[in-house]
């Protein structure tokens, strides 16, 4: 039976079974490392215990997040010479440098200031720990910067040659591989949200803590600002989306195309295709729900500019509609799920309720994993809307994979899916009993914390006592 399988098609799995596991930590460490910073940078300007103690409640759980999304990562890393070792030797002369300059920069900055962030905090002083935490911040955010890069290239491949062996070479300056034509669209895309999940992910442990105590003043400040992310930054991420679909609508048409289910051309006008069951075979969305001329208002801004149809393409260069036409959908209703959420908490908060309102809470915690799932969603509708192609338009995923049976592929599936299942559920449950555990409850600062910087352990309370009592007595 496994033999009659496809080993691409096994091999497509396996990534995108570890790529989705993998790609839930770095979105939650990216936004976690700001929110962080931002804490500790609040309660070094105010002086006020709550922000501490909220550091420290989340940096716990950052720790953790941040360890499985490393290791997590180093396994793709691993994929690319295992099944897809053709796609890395002709693409490895892009992609491999740009890999590099991410473990050049953002490993070695997350990698030297980490255990300053970690287990310095009663060690060092608090300027220097707050630099760390800054750094670390910085660091995730280059690593997106790069990752990004790469992904986009893949997207929209730009300032390459391709030599006598048939790969692809630099062609000339690398700001143009780097900053490729979707790169910008998609980082602004992808860290904002990265940002949403984190801010979300804070605000359904805060509501969860509120409905069992409405007067913890942890769970009331991580609520709080949870809620101002989900008012400011959401509407922001909606309009970069926007923008982003129109640079996809450049330069992939067939993927967008694919995402609005529009299988026939609208020369008058295209509708916005609400729901429905996308059919490759007939080449129709059946039972579908239409707004007319609200496509081409929302993709050309003008309800009566004219958009081809996957019709006007080759039947072999279509992604599986049916895929990316649902996961669209998906982080779609969770963006705007988000934008609700944020303006009854706005309403909520003028009426003097935020802290009261048990379904505002409610909401919130059923809210608090969208974050993730929209992520997934806007992955699997960038990744499979790439496709049949790993480099568009240029090199095929059929002929990027190694040449492994399809018994190879699946054994290593299946063992992956054992161990993930294992390791990761287990990291996550462990995730879950600490969001599980109330924030500190009063405003009084976290033990241990230095007076001075200089790397110099500030004396113990016992030894202060001596020094006080010798002193007193002319002793010293």
């Amino acid at each position: 039976m496994i033999e009659q399988l496809d080993a691409v098609l096994l091999a497509r799995v396996q990534f995108a079974f570890t790529v989705s596991f993998h790609f839930i930590f770095p979105a939650f460490s990216i936004g976690l490392a700001s929110y962080l910073m931002v804490l500790e940078g609040l309660w070094l300007k105010t002086g006020r215990g709550v922000y501490a103690n909220l550091y420290r409640y989340w940096l716990k759980i950052f720790a953790i997040g941040f360890g499985m999304g490393v290791v997590s990562g180093v396994v793709l890393s691993y994929q690319f010479g295992t099944n897809w070792s053709v796609f890395s030797t002709k693409a490895g002369p892009i992609i491999g440098p740009l890999m590099g300059y991410e473990v050049m920069t953002a490993f070695f900055l997350e990698a030297g200031f980490l255990g300053v962030m970690l287990f310095g905090i009663s060690k060092v002083g608090k300027g220097l720990h707050f630099f760390s935490t800054c750094m670390v911040a910085f660091g995730t955010f280059i690593s997106a910067f790069w990752i990004l890069s790469v992904n986009s290239w893949m997207q929209t491949p730009a300032g390459f040659e391709i030599n006598a062996d048939g790969q692809f070479v630099p062609g000339g300056s690398w700001w143009d591989i780097v900053f490729n034509p979707s790169f910008p669209y998609r980082l602004v895309h992808t860290v904002t949200a990265a940002y949403l999940t984190t801010a979300f992910a804070v605000g359904g442990v805060g509501a969860w803590h509120l409905l069992k105590d409405s007067t913890n003043v942890g769970a009331r400040k991580m609520f709080s600002m949870a809620m101002w992310m989900a008012v400011i930054v959401t509407p922001f991420q909606i309009v970069a989306g926007d923008m982003h679909g129109l640079n996809t609508l450049e330069h992939q048409p067939i993927k967008v195309l694919a995402m609005e289910g529009d299988y026939d051309p609208s020369p008058e006008g295209a509708p916005l295709i609400l729901f429905g069951l996308p059919d490759d075979e007939a080449a129709e969305v059946r039972y579908k729900v239409a707004i007319p001329k609200l496509g081409s208002l929302i993709l050309k801004h003008d309800p009566n500019a004219p958009l081809p149809g996957l019709t006007d393409f080759p039947r072999d260069e279509w992604p599986p509609v049916a895929i990316v036409f649902w996961s669209f959908r998906i982080m779609v209703a969770i963006g705007f799920a988000m934008l609700a959420l944020g303006v009854w908490s706005l309403i909520a908060r003028r009426r003097k309720k935020l802290y009261t309102s048990k379904k505002l809470h409610r909401a919130a915690v059923i809210m608090g994993p969208a974050g993730f799932v929209a992520v997934i969603a806007g992955w699997i509708t960038t990744e499979v809307g790439r496709q049949p192609f790993t480099v568009y338009g240029l090199l095929r995923t059929a002929e990027s994979s190694s040449p492994l049976d399809a018994p190879a592929v699946a054994a290593s599936l299946l063992a992956f899916i054992v161990v993930y299942t294992a390791v990761f559920g287990a990291g996550i449950y462990y995730l879950l009993r600490l969001m599980a555990q109330p924030p500190h409850r009063g405003e009084t600062e976290p033990p241990n914390v230095p007076f001075h910087a200089a790397g110099i352990t500030p004396a113990s309370s016992i030894e202060a006592a001596s020094l006080s009592k010798g002193d007193s007595h002319g002793k010293l």
